[in-house]
């Protein structure tokens, strides 16, 4: 393998929000983080030096998308996803989030219902609530270890007067990579009412073998008509630092409306990194991501043996895509204040908690597979004789 994920690397006092904020978060400093969604890897070369030069010109004033910018996004998105977009579609936003948050505020009204599909990552709550809308849940069901969209639930909820839908494609924290017919029948039901499909796609160049993400917009017009897809590389390249977002815009009415909605704050303009980061990335990384994908796939599996060896009763999720595992440790607690101080005062690792992903999400915990093997290895043996410790030794 060309490139060394198995490579340590100490992102203390580099201001790192995962590793420089254990003592503030969870009360002691030598916790090991595997939580927030962001890689321990560093980015292809090609980025680092791209990045370099940049920087080593000496002005950084504003910036303005570039046609090697554009270029790179739509061989990106040609080359891995077979899906043709067209230039004028391509906005952009300082993050996923935050084009979120404005798709919220500038196409529905206070008090609308905005439907979300529970357990889900936790911002998708806060555009909603934050904007004075109503959280619509579309709970998940599980069956047989994976979580299915509940197609009935839904139209009702678009048929009783839901303005929007945000759909996590694929899912965080469950793993799902939604496959084209269940894709087709979200479309169908959101056709039908008239419902504004926003779809965060960050997850989409990170699926494993025997799944193929297809993005919504690609499935007919019609879905490319009645939706807005977020991407960005800060997931796939770890360049969340760098603030740089695409949103994917067909409809060209929705499109206006979002680009007066950014210059109404100001969020226009490029970032200087952010950009240069963003078609180095897209332009060069295929080697590099084509290799990372076998480094998680490979701690995926390492992880999912371990749980079964060691941690019997924890229920752990095969995720399809994502670098994210969400397992089911009701047998342990269901109670979130008890895994907390188990994982912070016992163990010394901190995994996101499962209760933030809404209520179905008790009980659970999410763990970040982007690391090292042996840093991945290391946490879940912490997790592992601490839950020994709470049982007397047993397993």
């Amino acid at each position: 393998m060309k490139y060394d994920f198995d490579k340590r690397i100490d992102r203390t006092g580099t201001a790192s929000y995962k590793w420089d904020q254990s003592e503030r978060l969870f009360g002691r400093s030598d916790i090991l983080p595997l939580w927030v969604a962001d890689m321990d890897f560093e980015p292809p070369q090609e980025v680092v030096e791209a990045i370099k030069l940049r920087a080593e010109h000496g002005i950084y004033g504003y910036t303005v998308r570039t046609q090697g910018y554009y270029d790179a996004i739509i061989g990106w998105l040609s080359r891995r996803h077979q899906w043709r977009i067209e230039q004028e579609w391509l906005s952009s936003s300082p993050g996923v989030v935050p084009a979120l948050s404005l798709m919220v505020q500038t196409f529905t009204e206070p008090g609308d219902g905005v439907i979300l599909q529970s357990p889900v990552y936790y911002p998708f709550y806060d555009v909603i609530l934050m904007n004075g809308r109503k959280v619509v849940n579309n709970p998940l069901l599980l069956k047989d270890g994976r979580y299915e969209i509940d197609f009935e639930l839904l139209e009702e909820q678009a048929a009783g007067g839901a303005k929007m839908l945000l759909l996590c494609s694929p899912h965080n924290p469950g793993g799902r990579v939604w496959t084209r017919e269940e894709l087709e029948r979200i479309a169908e039901i959101c056709e039908k009412h008239g419902l504004l499909v926003v779809a965060d796609e960050i997850h989409h160049d990170l699926v494993f073998s025997g799944h193929k993400h297809v993005p919504y917009a690609s499935l007919s017009e019609a879905c490319a008509q009645h939706s807005v897809t977020c991407i960005a590389p800060s997931k796939t390249f770890n360049l969340a630092g760098l603030q740089a977002a695409a949103v994917i815009i067909p409809n060209a009415d929705i499109r206006r409306k979002y680009n007066a909605a950014l210059k109404t704050l100001s969020i226009h303009m490029e970032s200087y990194f952010g950009l240069t980061a963003t078609e180095a990335s897209y332009a060069h990384g295929d080697e590099w991501l084509d290799q990372l994908l076998v480094y998680l796939e490979g701690n995926r599996d390492a992880l999912l043996a371990y749980v079964k060896e060691h941690l019997p009763q924890v229920k752990a999720m095969s995720p399809e895509g994502t670098y994210m595992v969400w397992m089911d440790c009701t047998a342990i607690s269901d109670k979130p204040q008890e895994l907390k101080r188990l994982m912070f005062e016992k163990a010394g690792v901190a995994f996101s908690e499962g209760s933030v992903f809404g209520e179905q999400g008790a009980g659970y915990l999410r763990v970040n597979l982007a690391c090292p093997r042996s840093l991945l290895l290391e946490g879940l043996e912490k997790f592992s004789k601490a839950v020994q410790d709470l049982n007397g030794g047993r397993p």
